[in-house]
């Protein structure tokens, strides 16, 4: 069945009430508390909003609405822009639900693609406007149908940034059976200059945003993390992607991975669980963030049976303290993103929570991690921040999020491209 008609008929299954759009006013005055601008808090401010975008930020007092203008009271509220998810898989689903071989081997591409038009209208009910999609596993190009529903206003939904199948090296991926031949895998497999300039340039050709690449995975003896793709062949894979304006990200939990990703020319290391000093110094030179996927990794080892707060630290959770803490102290640049999808989309700002609560990080870093700080390193420059010229992508949350992190769960307010998908 085409894309397009499972769209549709999802459509039918979404909400009718406040998480529907409303058409946007000719102008839009909002008066919260206070405005988070993408770097700090401003109290008394007020943003107009005419159109799609931000015309206006600053002191209430001095802000004047035109004629005809809708004024809109946002008493204890903050606004803040709308807030960017660095890693997700729409077309995945918790995996204490179903176990990720089953939903790439036995869930139907229209059970997975109705489930992804309700995770974008989570996703984007939950504040954030903007999702970088890291690979449909097993679901082949239906993130870019999806991104596609969404921008026509046929779905609500996050701005997508996708990045359609993945790449791997033969072999390293799966779902693997023994002794059964042509399974379907998770991502595409590509090996060698032919190989891999042909699945780069397919994977751009079918709408890919952003190439991912497994630069290792766990094909060891054991299932240990080990290298997948050589030296030649990732920075081969970078070359073939740059020259079509698009950047590369690297899924790599070892060292070695990551320090033949950076070499390579990525943009962002996906997860960098054992990165060590030298890898995190590294990729500081080269310019490369981290996305560490904490709340991923917290999920699955609750999954495994950990009773966090009662049991020991297990090794994963415990490599992931390391490895973060090892990031900051090099300066690498952390983008927020949980690979929610592992977890339940809508619960996105788990991400930042545990990043304060466990990592040691402030309210406000996440904050402007989440906002300007994202959308700087995925190349979004008309978003991410207040100011007059950018979309109007604007959340309101109870409270202060640059004191306390949780009000991102009290949202009240999303106004994504001028168009409110909630109000109080």
């Amino acid at each position: 069945m085409k894309i397009s008609r499972i769209l549709g008929f999802c459509c039918l299954l979404l909400p009718p009430l406040a998480s529907r759009a409303q058409a946007p006013p000719a102008a839009l005055l909002l008066r919260p508390a206070a405005v988070f601008d993408g770097q700090d808090l401003h109290p008394g401010w007020a943003v107009l909003v005419e159109g799609t975008k931000i015309t206006a930020a600053g002191p209430a007092d001095q802000l004047k609405a035109p004629a005809g203008a809708r004024t809109l009271e946002l008493p204890g509220l903050t606004l803040l822009p709308g807030l960017i998810e660095g890693h997700s898989h729409l077309l995945l689903h918790p995996y204490n639900e179903t176990s990720w071989n089953d939903q790439v081997l036995t869930e139907p591409l229209a059970l997975r693609v109705a489930r992804a038009t309700v995770h974008a209208q989570r996703t984007l009910l939950a504040g954030f406007t903007t999702a970088r999609d890291l690979g449909t596993e097993g679901a082949d190009y239906a993130d870019v149908g999806i991104k596609q529903a969404i921008d026509q206003g046929i779905i609500p939904g996050p701005r997508l940034l996708v990045a359609t199948r993945a790449l791997v090296a033969t072999g390293s991926y799966g779902p693997h059976l023994a002794g059964v031949e042509n399974l379907p895998q998770g991502a595409q497999e590509a090996d060698g200059v032919d190989g891999l300039v042909r699945a780069v340039r397919e994977q751009i050709g079918h709408g890919a945003d952003v190439i991912k690449v497994y630069a290792d995975y766990r094909w060891g003896l054991g299932g240990t993390a080990q290298p997948t793709f050589s030296q030649e062949e990732l920075t081969l894979i970078v070359q073939t992607a740059r020259s079509a304006g698009r950047g590369v990200v690297a899924h790599a939990s070892t060292a070695e991975g990551m320090r033949r990703a950076v070499l390579a020319g990525v943009e962002t290391i996906e997860h960098g669980d054992g990165g060590t000093p030298e890898v995190f110094r590294l990729m500081k030179q080269r310019g490369v963030a981290l996305c560490p996927t904490v709340a991923a990794t917290d999920a699955t080892s609750q999954y495994k049976g950990w009773k966090k707060g009662q049991d020991p630290t297990p090794p994963r959770v415990a490599d992931k303290h390391r490895a973060v803490q090892a990031a900051r102290q090099a300066g690498v640049t952390l983008v927020m993103g949980g690979d929610v999808g592992v977890f339940a989309h809508g619960d996105n700002a788990r991400e930042l929570e545990l990043l304060v609560q466990d990592y040691g990080l402030s309210p406000l870093e996440v904050l402007r991690a989440a906002t300007s700080g994202n959308a700087q390193v995925l190349h979004l420059p008309d978003r991410g921040r207040v100011a007059p010229g950018l979309l109007a992508d604007l959340v309101a949350v109870a409270g202060d999020p640059t004191h306390q992190v949780e009000t991102l769960r009290q949202v009240r307010l999303v106004l994504k491209g001028g168009v409110l998908y909630r109000q109080p």
